[in-house]
C-alpha cells in the first residue's frame, strides 16, 4: 500500500475508532499522522506539526473563551430568557429564529464560519436553557450559516467566484448564492421537522424550567421574574463587547478569533468575568478533537491521499450523472476537509475537463452541484461549523452522543446532496 492510500486508511481508522470507543479522535489522528508520516513516509516531525491548524485553533479558543466568560458571568443566561420572550414563548420558533439570524449575518459579509462562531455559543446555551435538543439547534444554526456562505461579499463566495472565473465561468455570483441558499433552507427545515422539531411547537418554553446554571433548575415563576429584570452593568458591557466584535468582523474585517481574545482580555481587566473559571470551563477536548483531525488531513494533502480519492471522479461519472456524482464526492471530502480552502478550489477547476471528457454538459449546473454538495455536509463535527456547535453544547449535553449524531448527519448529507443535485441540476435544470 502506497503512502497516499495509507494516509487515507489512517483517517478511516481514526473515525471508526472514535465512533466505537472513548478515545479522542483528535489525539488519535495526531498519533497516526506522526506514525504514518515519520516512520513510513520518511517525513520530519516538523512537517507533521506544520499541519496543525493554528488559525482554526485560535478561532475556536478565542470565541469559546469570550462566550464562556459571557456564560459564567450570567450574560448568556439573561439573553436566553429574552430570546424566549422574543419568540412569544413558542419553543419551536427559537431554532427557526437562529436559522434566519445566521443566514442573514453570513450573507452580509463575515461569511458562514464567522457567523457560526458568533451565534453558535449563544444558540446552544438557549437550547440548553429551554430544553431544545442540541442536535436540532446545531442543524438550524449550521445550515443557516451555510445558507449565506456564497454571498458575493462573503469570504467563501469571493473564493468560489474567483476560482470559477479562472475556469471561465464568469457572471454567476448570484446564481451560486441563491442555489445554495435554497438548498440549505430546504434541507434544514426538512431535517428540523422530520427529526422532531414539530413537537416543540406543542409546548411553551415556560413548560421547561430555565436554569441559572448548567445544573440547578429554578421554578417557572422565578425564571420569568428574572427575564423581566433589567440587565446589570456586567451584562451590558459583555453584550457591548460581543456587539463590537460583530461590527468589527462585518465592517472592519477583524479576525473573529483574535477579536474574541481581545474582548475576553478586556472583560477580565474590567473584572466583569472570571477568566480562571472561564478557561477551566472551555471545551478543550472538543477543540483538540477538531485540530488533531486536521493534522491528519494535512498529511493526506501532502501524500496525495486527497488526490487519490478525487481521481475516481471522472471514472465513475457520466454526462447524465455527473451532477450527482460530483456533489456526493465533494460532500464526502468536505466532511473532513475545508470546503472553501481545499475542496471547491480543487474541484471547480475540473469542470471544463469533465465536460470535455464526457462530450458535453452544463458548467453552471456542475458548479452548483459542487457548491451545494460541499456545503451541505458542513454541520459535521469534523468541519469548523459543526465543531463550533459541538464546542458550544451545554455542559449537560452528552458530547460523545452529539458528536455521533452530527457525524451521521454529515455523512447522510453527502447522499442527500448527491441525490438533490442530480435531480435539480441534472434532470430538471
Amino acid at each position: 500500500m502506497d503512502l497516499a492510500a495509507l494516509s487515507l486508511a489512517a483517517l478511516v481508522l481514526a473515525i471508526v475508532i472514535s465512533s466505537t470507543t472513548s478515545v479522542n479522535v483528535g489525539f488519535l489522528a495526531i498519533s497516526l499522522a506522526w506514525i504514518v508520516g515519520v516512520y513510513i513516509g520518511d517525513m520530519s516531525t516538523s512537517e507533521i506539526i506544520s499541519g496543525f491548524p493554528t488559525s482554526l485553533f485560535l478561532t475556536l479558543a478565542g470565541v469559546t473563551l469570550l462566550f464562556t466568560q459571557a456564560q459564567v458571568n450570567g450574560t448568556l443566561e439573561k439573553v436566553a430568557h429574552r430570546a424566549v420572550l422574543s419568540c412569544r414563548g413558542n419553543t419551536g420558533v427559537i431554532p427557526i429564529m437562529f436559522f434566519f439570524l445566521a443566514a442573514s449575518l453570513a450573507s452580509i459579509g463575515p461569511g458562514n464560519i464567522a457567523a457560526a462562531a458568533l451565534l453558535a455559543p449563544m444558540a446552544m446555551v438557549v437550547a440548553g436553557q429551554v430544553g431544545i435538543p442540541a442536535f436540532l439547534m446545531a442543524i438550524m444554526v449550521g445550515n443557516g450559516a451555510n445558507a449565506g456562505s456564497l454571498s458575493p461579499i462573503a469570504p467563501t463566495g469571493i473564493i468560489v467566484n474567483g476560482v470559477m472565473a479562472n475556469a471561465g465561468l464568469v457572471g454567476f455570483e448570484w446564481h451560486n448564492y441563491f442555489n445554495n441558499l435554497i438548498a440549505h433552507t430546504a434541507v434544514a427545515f426538512a431535517g428540523y421537522f422530520l427529526l422532531g422539531g414539530w413537537r416543540l411547537f406543542k409546548r411553551s418554553s415556560s413548560d421547561t424550567p430555565i436554569s441559572e446554571n448548567s445544573t440547578a433548575p429554578v421554578t417557572q415563576t422565578s425564571s420569568m421574574n428574572q427575564a423581566s429584570q433589567p440587565f446589570e452593568p456586567r451584562h451590558v458591557v459583555t453584550l457591548g463587547v460581543i456587539g463590537a466584535l460583530v461590527v468589527g468582523v462585518i465592517f472592519f474585517k477583524v479576525h473573529v478569533g483574535m477579536g474574541a481574545f481581545t474582548g475576553a482580555v478586556l472583560l477580565t481587566m474590567l473584572k466583569l468575568a472570571d477568566e480562571v473559571d472561564a478557561v477551566r470551563n472551555m471545551p478543550w477536548r472538543v477543540i483538540m478533537l477538531v485540530c488533531g483531525v486536521t493534522v491528519l488531513i494535512g498529511l493526506m494533502s501532502r501524500t496525495g491521499g486527497l488526490d487519490l480519492f478525487t481521481s475516481y471522479l471522472a471514472r465513475f461519472s457520466s454526462q447524465g450523472t455527473v451532477t450527482g456524482v460530483v456533489a456526493f464526492f465533494t460532500g464526502i471530502i468536505s466532511i473532513y476537509s475545508s470546503t472553501s480552502g481545499v475542496v471547491l478550489p480543487a474541484f471547480l477547476p475540473t469542470i471544463p475537463g469533465l465536460i470535455e471528457q464526457q462530450g458535453g454538459g452544463d458548467a453552471l449546473a456542475i458548479a452548483s452541484a459542487m457548491n451545494v454538495g460541499g456545503h451541505l455536509v458542513d454541520v459535521s463535527p469534523l468541519s469548523t461549523i459543526g465543531a463550533l456547535c459541538l464546542a458550544s453544547a451545554p455542559a449537560t449535553e452528552d458530547s460523545r452522543a452529539l458528536f455521533n449524531k452530527l457525524m451521521i448527519w454529515g455523512l447522510s448529507m453527502s447522499v442527500v446532496g448527491g441525490l438533490t443535485s442530480w435531480l435539480f441540476f441534472g434532470l430538471l435544470w
